[in-house]
């Protein structure tokens, strides 16, 4: 498979498991099919409450554990320095796994400003052994420039909203030339008719495949690492099928084309948005 690699070596698959709302027996199972399926890149977070399911199925799927590539994030109402390193030892001791695999600051928060705080304490977790790799999520240019300048250490991931309605073009080559790779949530949108457009249907009916495998296989294009979401075996299969899907470079620009000026799904602009 398709691997996305960080300046300092560190790869990523080239689709990961969205797991937001896989919660509980059903959340457990559902990772655990995803792994059994071939995802080995699952996506969870301190705020999703899901980080035993996620570990559960993990440990469940009876796969090589150093296969795996286990995420949670930092919440916003933990972004002071020793809360934060709390927090990321009740990451650990929630997934029930000798270590998170790589460990995200969720927002930014700028308001409030303790992100260099909560970056500052990843790294200190990352040197104890807790995590293995550091990134962040929602984090713009002046964010990431920031963090790095003030510990000397650049985040290999950076997780961001992106998708057709809002492709992030100039995001995108920033984080290339940096070597940090981009992460997507929501990637085919939430709840909206990005899939119904007919440029995506076009593209996927001349592959064979469905509108959600095109826009899965646009991001894979782009050299971006998308995580859907799906507690559905034979959706399952098809979301990471997606991944041998290979676009034109007309194709994968036509539905770049689909941007939108207002394409945020919610209006949340890590320039001002806090979440806690």
């Amino acid at each position: 498979m398709i691997e996305q690699h960080a300046y300092d070596g560190f790869a990523l698959p080239a689709i990961g498991l969205g797991t937001y709302k896989l919660n509980g027996v059903a959340g457990a199972a559902a990772v655990r099919s995803a792994v059994e399926v071939g995802y080995r890149l699952l996506d969870s977070a301190f705020n999703y409450e899901n980080e035993g399911a996620v570990g559960s199925g993990a440990r469940a799927a009876g796969v090589d554990r150093s296969s795996l590539i286990v995420t949670s994030k930092l919440p916003g109402r933990h972004h002071e320095y020793d809360a934060a390193l709390r927090t990321i030892e009740e990451s650990v001791f929630r997934s029930g796994l000798d270590a998170i695999d790589l460990y995200l600051v969720h927002w930014p928060n700028p308001i409030t400003d303790r992100y260099s705080d909560a970056w500052r304490a990843l790294v200190e977790a990352r040197d104890r052994g807790l995590v293995k790799h550091i990134g962040v999520s929602n984090f713009l240019p002046e964010h990431l420039e920031r963090v790095e300048a003030e510990t000397g250490v650049r985040p290999v991931v950076n997780q961001i909203e992106l998708h057709p309605y809002f492709p992030q073009a100039e995001a995108v080559e920033y984080h290339r030339a940096r070597g940090i790779i981009v992460e997507a949530w929501s990637p085919v949108g939430r709840g909206n008719d990005i899939a119904e457009q007919p440029v995506v249907r076009e593209i996927a009916a001349a592959h064979g495949i469905t509108p959600v495998q095109a826009i899965l296989a646009w991001h894979v294009g782009r050299g971006v690492v998308p995580l859907p979401k799906s507690g559905d075996p034979g959706r399952q299969r098809e979301n990471l099928a997606a991944a041998e899907v290979v676009l034109s470079a007309e194709e994968i620009a036509r539905i770049t084309a689909l941007g939108r000026p207002d394409g945020r799904l919610k209006d949340q602009d890590p320039a001002r948005y806090e979440e806690f």
